[in-house]
C-alpha cells in the first residue's frame, strides 16, 4: 500500500462515518502528516456548488439526474483534488465510488455496469487503499436523524430505502479486503480504537 493511500469512509445517513474521519484527521495532525480531507457531494470549489443543489429540500431531481450530478461533482474533485494530490498526500474522502453503487444501483436500480463506466472515465485506475465501513442498526438510524437540525432530502428517505443501501454496502464489501467493517451501533471510543490501530499498520 502506498504511504499516501486514498482511505475512504462510507455507510449510510447516521452511521458515523463523519465522526470517523474527523478522529482520523485530528490523529494525522498529531502525527504531522499531510493529508487532505474532502466529503462527496463537495469537495472542490464546483462540487459544493453541485452539493447544494442535489440535497436542496425543493428539489425534485429524478434519480438519474441525481445519478450525473454525483458523477460530476466527482469529475470536478478529480481535476482539483485528486490527481495533484494522488501518491503526494494522504487522502481521506467521506464517500466515494461505492456510495454511488450502493445509493444508485442498491437502493434506486440504476444499472451498475453503467456507474462503473463512468467512474472509469472519470478516475482511471485510482481506486481507495482502504475503506471503513459504517453500519448502523434500524433504531441507532431513527434516533440520529431525528437529532439532526439541518436535514437534507437524504435524511427523509423510508427506512427500507437505508436497509437496501446498506445491504448494497455489505455486498460491496463482502471478501474485499481493502474494506474494514465499523459497527458504529458501538460506543466511539471503541471505534476509534479501531480506527487508529488499522492506520498504524498501514501508515
Amino acid at each position: 500500500m502506498s504511504n499516501n493511500p486514498i482511505i475512504v469512509f462510507e455507510g449510510i445517513e447516521g452511521s458515523g462515518k463523519t465522526t470517523l474521519i474527523n478522529l482520523l484527521s485530528k490523529y494525522l495532525k498529531k502525527k504531522k502528516k499531510i493529508f487532505i480531507k474532502f466529503r462527496e457531494p463537495g469537495g472542490s470549489k464546483n462540487s459544493e456548488k453541485i452539493r447544494k443543489f442535489i440535497l436542496n429540500n425543493k428539489s425534485n431531481l429524478n434519480y438519474k439526474t441525481d445519478l450525473l450530478l454525483y458523477l460530476a461533482s466527482r469529475s470536478e474533485n478529480y481535476e482539483k483534488l485528486i490527481k495533484k494530490n494522488y501518491k503526494k498526500k494522504i487522502i481521506l474522502i467521506d464517500r466515494f465510488i461505492d456510495s454511488t453503487i450502493a445509493y444508485q444501483h442498491y437502493g434506486m436500480g440504476i444499472n451498475k455496469s453503467l456507474i462503473l463506466k463512468i467512474n472509469k472515465f472519470i478516475l482511471g485506475n485510482i481506486k481507495p487503499d482502504l475503506t471503513f465501513l459504517n453500519l448502523v442498526n434500524k433504531n441507532n438510524l431513527k434516533l440520529r436523524l431525528k437529532k439532526r437540525v439541518n436535514k437534507n432530502k437524504y435524511d427523509k428517505f423510508a427506512f427500507s430505502f437505508y436497509n437496501k443501501v446498506q445491504k448494497g454496502f455489505k455486498k460491496i464489501s463482502k471478501n474485499n479486503r481493502k474494506y474494514i467493517i465499523v459497527n458504529s451501533n458501538n460506543s466511539i471510543a471503541d471505534n476509534k480504537k479501531l480506527l487508529i490501530n488499522t492506520i498504524k499498520k498501514i501508515l
